[in-house]
C-alpha cells in the first residue's frame, strides 16, 4: 500500500524535514514538504511559501529570550507570552491566510493520508489546518527537532489530536512521555571518503549557535593545542552548505557540540554529515544517552577532556583512519533511509496510523 504523506513545517531545518520527503519517495510512499519560510543555507526546498521571516531587532530579541530560558526537566504546553505576543500572530494568520488557502487549494492538500507537523506547528497559529483534516479523519503525526520542544514546549491545540509524537533528540525523552525517538534519514550515498593529506591536521568547527555549541570555549582550548601541535583550526558560520561540504571533505577532525550552555547534547545533522565524510568527530554526550547509542563511533569530551582527546588523535592516524571507517558504517546503519522507515513504518502501524 502506497501512502501519501504531507509534512508541514516553518522552515526545512537543517534539511530534516526534506530527507524525510526523500526517504519516503525511496520506499515507495508520495510525499511534499510545505514550508513557510525559505531556509536561509542552500538546503532544498519543495513547496516554499516564502513568507518573510522578520528580522528586526526586536524580532531577533523576542526570538533571543526564547532560546535564553532554561530548558524546562518537565513537560510544558505553550503559552503565548503576553497580549503584544497573541495579537501579532492574530494578526499574521489574518494577513497570511489568503496565500495559505489558495496554496492548500492549488496542491489539494486535503488529499494526504498522513500529516508531520514538523516542530509541532500548523500554517496557522491557532491551529485551523490540523483541526479541520482531523475532522476528515486524516493522521497526525507530530516531529520535534531540536530547542522547539525545549524552550517553547508543545502547543496543546495540536497535542491534544496528534495520533503520534516524534522526536530526533535524545533529551525530548525526559521532557515529554508520550514522544518516540527516531533516528533522522540520511542518505550517505552523495558522500564519500576523501584520503586526506594535509601537512597540519585540519580541524572543523561549523555551530550555527555558538552558545549551543560551546564555541567560545571550544576556541579556548584549540588555542592551548595551537602552543604544542601544529593544526589549522576552520570555524565556519553563516556559509552556503555546499561550501561547507566542500571544506568539511578534506578536514581530519570535527568538533560539533562540546560545552554548551542551552541544554541538549550529542549530535544532529552537521555531525552525520561529518561521519560519511570519513571525518571523526567529538562532541559531548550525557551518560544515559551513550548508553542508548551503543556502537556510536563518536568521540565523547567534555570542555574538560577536549584537549587531551583532541592531541590524543593528533598524533595518531591509524585511529583517525579507523574512526572514519566505523563512523560510515554506523551512518549507514542507524540513519539509512531503510532503516529510518521501517522503524518509523512500526511506529505508524503500532499507533493505529496505518
Amino acid at each position: 500500500m502506497s501512502l501519501k504523506i504531507l509534512h508541514i513545517a516553518p522552515q526545512n531545518f537543517a534539511g530534516m524535514p526534506h530527507d524525510f520527503v526523500k526517504m519516503h519517495h525511496e520506499n515507495g510512499d508520495s510525499s511534499r514538504l510545505i514550508t513557510l519560510f525559505r531556509n536561509t543555507i542552500l538546503f532544498d526546498e519543495d513547496i516554499c511559501m516564502n513568507f518573510k521571516l522578520p528580522v528586526s531587532k526586536g524580532a531577533k530579541f523576542w526570538r533571543d529570550s526564547k532560546i535564553d530560558k532554561t530548558p524546562s526537566s518537565i513537560f510544558k504546553y505553550n503559552k503565548p507570552g503576553n497580549f503584544l505576543e497573541k495579537m501579532y500572530f492574530n494578526l499574521r494568520d489574518e494577513k497570511n491566510k489568503k496565500i495559505i488557502n489558495r496554496t492548500i487549494k492549488e496542491y489539494s492538500l486535503y488529499d494526504y493520508d498522513i500529516y508531520h507537523f514538523d516542530g509541532g506547528l500548523d500554517f496557522f497559529r491557532d491551529f485551523r489546518f490540523a483541526k479541520e483534516i482531523k475532522k476528515r479523519g486524516k493522521k497526525i503525526v507530530c516531529c520535534y527537532y531540536g530547542s522547539d520542544l525545549r524552550t517553547r514546549g508543545i502547543f496543546k491545540e495540536i497535542d491534544q489530536i496528534s495520533d503520534l509524537n516524534l522526536t530526533v533528540e535524545f533529551d525530548h525523552l525526559e521532557l515529554y512521555k508520550d514522544i518516540n525517538y527516531i533516528f533522522f534519514p540520511f542518505d550517505a550515498n552523495d558522500f564519500h571518503i576523501k584520503k586526506k593529506n594535509n601537512k597540519k591536521i585540519k580541524i572543523i568547527h561549523s555551530p550555527t549557535n555558538r552558545k549551543f555549541k560551546g564555541t567560545d570555549k571550544i576556541i579556548k582550548i584549540i588555542n592551548e593545542i595551537n602552543n604544542v601541535r601544529q593544526i589549522e583550526f576552520l570555524l565556519l558560520e553563516n556559509m552556503e552548505r555546499p561550501k561547507v561540504l566542500e571544506i568539511k571533505a578534506g578536514c581530519d577532525l570535527a568538533i560539533d557540540q562540546v560545552g554548551g550552555e542551552l541544554g541538549g547534547s550529542g549530535y544532529g545533522k552537521n555531525s552525520v554529515e561529518n561521519l560519511s565524510l570519513g571525518v571523526p568527530t567529538l562532541a559531548e554526550f550525557s551518560e544515559d544517552y551513550l548508553k542508548f547509542i551503543k556502537e556510536n563511533p563518536f568521540i565523547h569530551s567534555t570542555i574538560d577532556t577536549l584537549k587531551d582527546n583532541l592531541i590524543r588523535l593528533i598524533d595518531n592516524q591509524l585511529l583517525r583512519n579507523d574512526l572514519a571507517l566505523k563512523g560510515r558504517i554506523w551512518v549507514e546503519k542507524y540513519h539509512s533511509y531503510s532503516a529510518v522507515n521501517k522503524i518509523l513504518y512500526k511506529l505508524y502501524q503500532n499507533n493505529n496510523i496505518i
